[in-house]
This record gives structure tokens, sequence and C-alpha cells, in this order.
């Protein structure tokens, strides 16, 4: 598949996480508490994510590719992912989904620019040149630009 392809469902991404974000936040609200939004989210995505499993999975990984898995990436995924979107949930309200999502965007260009330049996680290495820095200069001042009064 083409680059192009690829940049649109990543765009297509993040205007889905911004969209549950701000559902999931309201939820949160009507409920009083954003973990228990959070709980019902994941367990609805359990049931979305199981059914999508179903209907598109060709054959199912063997018992020795399973068993070669390192026990930690069971499960660290699903603990920065629930740590991270309860903060989600619990900040909208307070901050606002644009103020909530550029903020949450600007730790994400920070730890990415880091791991990817150190290929922490397993992670191909980006090396952080001048021309990537200036990018990355851009992108923050243009986040704060955004944010302020």
């Amino acid at each position: 598949m083409n680059q192009h392809y690829h940049i649109t469902l990543a765009f297509m991404g993040g205007v889905f996480l911004a969209v549950q974000g701000g559902l999931n936040a309201q939820l949160g609200v009507q409920l009083k508490n954003p973990l228990l939004a959070s709980l019902v989210a994941f367990c609805f995505s359990a049931l979305f994510s199981f059914l999508i499993v179903v209907v598109s999975l060709k054959e199912i990984p063997q018992f020795n590719i399973l068993v070669g898995i390192p026990k930690y990436l069971w499960f660290t995924g699903a603990l920065f992912s629930v740590l991270g979107i309860c903060l989600y949930y619990y900040t909208i309200p307070k901050l606002g989904i644009a103020t909530m999502m550029s903020f949450g965007l600007f730790g994400q260009l920070i730890f990415s620019a880091i791991a990817g330049h150190f290929g922490w996680f397993g992670f191909s290495q980006e090396p952080f040149g001048v021309k990537r820095a200036l990018g990355f200069l851009a992108m923050c001042i243009g986040i704060f630009m955004v944010n302020k009064n």
C-alpha cells in the first residue's frame, strides 16, 4: 500500500481518538466517574475487537508463538492504554477537548521523538536531526499558540 493511504489512516485514527475521547468524557460526566466510563468503554472495545477478530482472523496463532511472547507484552500496553484514556476522560471536561487533545499530542510528540531517537521499546531508530528538531519545535509552538488566551 502506498504512503498516502497509511497517512490517511493515521489521520482518521486521530479523528476517531478525538471523537471517542469526547463521547466517553461525556459518559464519565453523566456517570459522575471517569473511571467507570473507562471501564464501560474498554468492555465495549473488547466486544467490538472480538467481533472484528472473529470476522477477519484467517488462522489462530500457534501455541509455541504464544508462549514465546514476553510476559510483559501481554499486559503493559493495556495498562498504559487505561492510564492514558482515563486521564483523557478526566481532563476533557476540565480543559475542553481541543486543549486536552493538543496537550495530549504535545506529550505524544515529545515522547515519540525521544523513544524514536533512541530506539526504545523495539521501535526503529529515527535520528533526531536539525530538520526534525525544527519541525517538532514548530509543532510545539503551534500547540502552545492554539492554547494561548
